[in-house]
């Protein structure tokens, strides 16, 4: 149950498709048990301070449910009297507000806001009929956030503990075109296993997210460090004193960062942006920007990892994507020795013109958009060995 105050709560990570292992690591160093992976989600186990912690310090997650109970139906009239049977009364009360989020997998119902519609219906007449009262929904901003999961005839019902989903970090205060989740972005770089010991450089950086996202993770700084609310701050079993706890432990850890973290777009627009969110993040004094194609982006001397989001041709139209890729090519040939570099597209063709083949790839996904998230070693030595464009397999 949601209130418990041992060791063996259960929870449930969600995160995007492609990052269970990464999100699974980031839960298992905060000390979580029984660490499960599944379908872009982790099951794991811990206590109330896990919870917090996992919510305020986890890169990968978008949320952590709390699954409070499940219950099988056979028909509509069984999904009302159910969750009506729920004492939702111990966990809010009429003066909160509350909305309901379903997600549906070969269930009886097709349509999940109707699902939502029937759970308001049987939380309303149950307050009405304890208290003469019901409490108010709220689907922008509610108190109390409630995620029914529904597969076959099996119903779960969860409290979900992170309010907005956790890709909102709070430093986001303009865009670029096309730009990149946060919690994708801290996967991407978590993925290539750049942990701030070297430079780290976005070529077409955009409104910055790599770039924030990577101080982040050399300052140690959690992923909530901007974010002033969370759902479970307005349940009523939250503990102010163990949620500061948690914050002042994340500052204790904090550490130095002694390398570069460099950014650069040929958009002065884009510039602006990312600079508009480093400043939000305090972190403008920790990144370099600068105006320039990427072609003739020279890195810093020393080595580490370049990683980037280039135009698809999806969202953001390119002349000639194929040459532009080439190009990518070219330059990471000629400057980037030394270097580990990263690229994400949903052009798989594309990717290919690169000419290089790559160590590792990864199956992400950019919101709807299937992508291959390629790495690629740059290191000194045989180029022809490494630079071999046939064996480049992206499929």
């Amino acid at each position: 149950m949601a209130y418990s105050t041992d060791n063996s709560i259960s929870y449930l990570a969600k995160c995007p498709s492609g990052l269970e292992e990464i999100l699974a690591g980031e839960l298992e160093a905060l000390g979580a048990l029984n660490i499960e992976l599944l379908n872009r989600a982790v099951a794991f186990q811990g206590d109330k301070k896990l919870m917090y912690e996992a919510n305020y310090r986890c890169r990968t997650a978008l949320r952590i449910l709390v699954p409070v109970t499940k219950f099988s139906i056979a028909t509509e009239d069984d999904l009302y009297t159910s969750a009506k049977a729920i004492r939702w009364e111990d966990y809010f009360g009429t003066g909160n507000t509350f909305a309901i989020d379903t997600t549906l997998s070969a269930s009886l119902f097709t349509h999940s806001q109707y699902v939502s519609l029937r759970v308001k219906d049987a939380i309303a007449d149950r307050f009405r009929e304890k208290t003469g009262i019901r409490p108010s929904v709220d689907i922008e901003n509610p108190d109390f956030r409630i995620s029914i999961h529904m597969y076959q005839n099996e119903v779960t019902v969860s409290f979900d503990s992170s309010g907005s989903s956790l890709h909102k970090r709070g430093y986001h205060v303009s865009n670029a075109e096309a730009p990149l989740s946060e919690v994708l972005a801290a996967g991407m770089i978590l993925l290539s296993g750049w942990n701030g010991q070297s430079n780290f450089i976005d070529p077409m950086c955009g409104s910055g997210t790599l770039l924030i996202e990577a101080a982040m993770i050399a300052l140690n700084l959690p992923a909530g460090q901007f974010r002033d609310e969370y759902g479970f701050m307005n349940w009523k079993n939250f503990d102010a004193d163990l949620w500061e706890q948690v914050q002042n432990e994340a500052i204790e850890e904090q550490r130095d960062f002694d390398y570069i973290i460099q950014g650069s777009d040929i958009s002065e627009r884009n510039l602006r942006s990312a600079m508009a969110n480093l400043k939000q993040a305090r972190l403008h004094k920790d990144i370099e920007l600068k105006v320039s194609a990427f072609q003739d982006m020279v890195p810093p001397e020393g080595g580490g990892v370049m990683i980037t989001n280039p135009p698809y041709g999806e969202r953001i139209k390119v002349d000639d994507i194929i040459q532009l890729y080439r190009d990518l090519g070219d330059a990471l040939k000629r400057h980037y020795t030394g270097y580990q570099a990263w690229v994400i597209s949903s052009d798989f063709r594309a990717v290919k013109m690169i000419g290089l083949r790559p160590m590792k790839k990864y199956t992400l996904f950019n919101g709807p958009l299937e992508c291959r998230f390629a790495g690629f070693d740059l290191y000194e030595g045989s180029k022809r060995a490494r630079y071999r464009t046939g064996e480049n397999d992206l499929s």
